[in-house]
Parts: structure tokens; C-alpha cells; sequence
């Protein structure tokens, strides 16, 4: 027998799956670039200042808007109606699509009314909330619970639908009762694509209430750049637009940190 001594070569290890590395670094520079193109634009004259002004006329308007309190006092408004109507949206909408996910009679009932109301554009519907409602508080917070709650109610009974009948099946074959199958395989299979919707229900809840602040409020960054754009004033106009992306950012930034606690199986 030949003992000759056999060299292994040691292969990388390929079962990571598709886990994103965390390039912060990535993002600051490119901020970074697209400010200094910015700056360059408009100070040699390339962009005209009544197109966009110089990025520290904007931070002038931010500055402003923190002296005068007005910055908190817009924001303040936005954050309280846009954080009561998508709390309310979001879980009345996750109860509504587990019911039509998981009971034959409520999805032949709810599931048609559904998408009949779905494709309705939601901003269509503030002047008959107005008058339901008034022209107060609960007419635009209504609007944003009326706007998150159909997305969520199909993405819930969606998510529903693809989970893995294997795993179903699996528990029943255990004899694990409806709650438990419930509780221990549907909502965790079911929870990837309902996190990933609030996403998308969170971006729709600003873009409403935005939209409603331009009609019907004094207070609100919708209001405020109504103002601003009614006095050309560009720069105040650019600094509300900074802020509702600023929002977007932060709301996207909580609900992926709660995929990452929620969703740790994942990895």
C-alpha cells in the first residue's frame, strides 16, 4: 500500500447564505459626494439658485426653524398624528390579515371588500374624511390608518398563504393544537414579509400625511412647506423635504432593527 502523505486543500466555507455585510463607511461618502456636487453646482453658477439654492442657505433655514421652535412645533404635529395612525393601521391591519389568512368565512366575507377598497388613492378620501370627521385631529389620523391598513391586511394574509405547508402539516402530524400551530409556525414563517410591508406602510403614512397637512392644517411639515412654497422660499421649501426624508430614514432604520431582533433565526 502506498503511504505517501496526502495534502488537503482547505475550501472556503460556502453556506453563509445571502447575510449582508455592515459597510457603514459606504454611505457617509457618498452623502458626502453628492453634498460636494451640490456645493460646486451652485457656487459656480452651474445650477441657478432659483432651482436650488446653496446647501448652507438650507442649513441657514434649519437653523432658523431651531431658534424659532418652529422645527419642533411642525415635527411634533406630523410625528403624533403619523405615529397614532400607523400604530393603529399596522395592528388593526396584522389582526384583520390573520383572520383572512386563517378562517375560510372571514377571507369569502373581508378578502373582496379588500381589494375593491385597496386600489382607491387614499388622498382622494380627505375631503369626505373632513366632513365625517372635521377638519381636526381625527380626519388625518383616520387618513393614515385608512392608508396602512389595506397594505398591511394583504400583506399579512399573503404572507400567510406562502408558508410552508410542509411545516403545517409537520405540527399537525405532532398533534400540536390550531393555536399552538398558530403561535409556533404561522407567525414566525409569516413575520419576514409583514416587517418587510410596514417598510413600505411607513413611507406611505408620511407621503398621506404630508399630502393632508397641505390641505387641512396650520401645523405640520406638510403645512410648512405649503408655506414655504407659497413664498418661493426655496430654501425652506429644501429644509421640510430634508426632514420628511430624514423621517423615512429613521422609520426604516427601527423597523429593520426590530427584523434583526425579531428574525434572528434568519441567519
Amino acid at each position: 500500500m502506498d503511504n505517501k502523505k496526502i495534502n488537503y486543500t482547505p475550501i472556503r466555507f460556502r453556506g453563509g447564505g445571502f447575510h449582508h455585510k455592515n459597510n457603514y463607511w459606504i454611505s457617509p461618502i457618498v452623502f458626502i459626494t453628492l453634498l460636494t456636487l451640490w456645493h460646486l453646482g451652485t457656487t459656480s453658477g452651474f445650477i441657478s439658485n432659483l432651482v436650488l439654492p446653496k446647501p448652507i442657505e438650507v442649513a441657514i433655514a434649519f437653523h432658523d426653524l431651531h431658534i424659532t421652535g418652529d422645527l419642533y412645533l411642525h415635527l411634533g404635529a406630523s410625528l403624533s398624528r403619523l405615529s397614532l395612525g400607523w400604530t393603529l393601521g399596522t395592528i388593526l391591519g396584522i389582526i384583520l390579515g390573520f383572520a383572512i389568512g386563517l378562517f375560510s368565512t372571514i377571507r369569502s366575507g373581508l378578502a373582496p371588500i379588500v381589494a375593491a377598497i385597496f386600489p382607491v388613492p387614499k388622498i382622494a378620501l380627505l375631503p369626505l374624511f373632513i366632513i365625517w370627521f372635521g377638519i381636526g385631529e381625527l380626519s388625518k389620523v383616520n387618513l393614515i390608518l385608512f392608508g396602512t391598513l389595506f397594505p398591511t391586511i394583504i400583506a399579512t394574509y399573503g404572507a400567510i398563504d406562502n408558508v410552508d405547508r410542509s411545516l403545517i402539516r409537520m405540527g399537525q402530524s405532532f398533534n400540536l393544537s390550531w393555536i399552538s400551530i398558530a403561535r409556533k409556525i404561522i407567525l414566525p414563517a409569516s413575520l419576514p414579509a409583514i416587517l418587510s410591508s410596514m417598510r413600505i406602510t411607513a413611507a406611505i403614512a408620511i407621503i398621506l400625511i404630508v399630502a393632508a397637512e397641505l390641505i387641512a392644517a396650520e401645523k405640520g411639515i406638510g403645512a410648512y412647506i405649503q408655506m414655504a412654497g407659497s413664498l418661493f422660499a426655496i430654501d425652506r421649501l429644501l429644509a421640510g423635504i430634508i426632514i420628511l426624508s430624514c423621517l423615512g430614514l429613521i422609520a426604516n432604520w427601527i423597523i429593520g432593527f426590530a427584523e434583526r431582533k425579531m428574525l434572528k433565526w434568519r441567519n
